[in-house]
């Protein structure tokens, strides 16, 4: 697998074609349809009629009992935007979004990048998580909880939102190549395959400064996930319900994270997950034929 070399910059990023959320599992297939397993309280896993869809987003949240509230997100080939699940702050009101190149979905926020490089938001906005209006040359977005970061051409990064844990202290970073943003820290993947992290750090989420020869992030609630180039997976942070126990994995292309689960996209279009599997979030086996990122 190739490394991310630092004239991709400003190249377009491969879509995101698997999608954890709290308690639900989004995966894209290479038709262009959408298949979901897991928790369907608010609707969120009401994908079925979807086509033509070429990046998947879910909205995630950290575990406590009086959340697991989330929303999913369509990215659809002609640039527009569909959702559905929860929707008590119009975080899935983007019916009138169009040029649109990529999508990221907080916890009750979503966020959708342009083809012009400008950055648009609808949700909650009491953090400030909302605020990208200012926000150019962008060419990639993560949502966290309750901050945003967005990647900007030459390899800087932007945030706003919540700073309490130091979440969106990544003015200093440099060469990054993709984000990644969890309920209260933020990972960034450099150009030379290694990591940076700031933010809350109590689970060890934030411990990536050994890794290398990445090329891929995601970052859950307490976990932080990495892909290497050579298709194996390490991971760092809470573990209590197994969603760090990817040492076996390989011939991997993608992965994702989820509020305690952990979703790996192998080469030949299969899935593979662990972690917390109460609402079936997991139940990922018979999946075949999952689009592969970059295709």
């Amino acid at each position: 697998m190739k490394r991310w070399e630092e004239n991709d910059i400003t190249k377009r990023w491969p879509k995101h074609t698997i999608a954890a959320g709290p308690r639900h599992t989004l995966a894209l297939a290479s038709d262009g349809t959408v298949m979901a397993v897991g928790d369907n309280k608010y609707g969120q896993c009401d994908v079925s009629g979807w086509q033509e869809i070429v990046e998947v987003a879910a909205g995630n949240v950290h575990m406590a009992t009086n959340t697991g509230n989330a929303h999913s997100i369509g990215l659809v080939s002609n640039g527009t935007v569909a959702a559905v699940g929860w929707n008590k702050h119009d975080q899935c009101n983007v019916n009138n979004w169009h040029d649109m190149i990529a999508v990221a979905a907080g916890w009750r926020c979503s966020i959708g990048l342009k083809s012009d490089g400008t950055v648009v938001a609808v949700g909650r906005n009491v953090e400030g998580q909302c605020n990208v209006n200012g926000w150019r040359d962008m060419v990639a977005v993560a949502a966290g909880d309750w901050h945003t970061i967005g990647l900007t051409s030459d390899g800087t990064a932007e945030s706003v939102g919540n700073n309490r844990y130091g979440q969106c202290m990544v003015k200093s970073w440099r060469k990054i190549v993709a984000v990644a943003a969890g309920y209260l820290h933020t990972v960034g993947l450099k150009s030379d395959g290694t990591v940076m992290a700031v933010g809350g750090n109590k689970h060890g989420q934030c411990d990536v400064d050994g890794w290398s020869e990445m090329v891929a992030i995601a970052a859950g609630s307490y976990h932080t996930i990495g892909l290497v180039s050579n298709g194996t997976v390490v991971a760092v942070g809470g573990n209590k319900h197994g969603q760090c126990d990817v040492s076996g994995w390989h011939d991997i292309v993608a992965v994702a994270a989820g509020c305690a689960h952990t979703l790996g996209l192998k080469s030949d279009g299969t899935m593979v997950a662990v972690g917390d599997n109460e609402y079936g979030q997991c139940d990922v086996n018979g999946w075949r034929g999952i689009q592969l990122p970059g295709n």
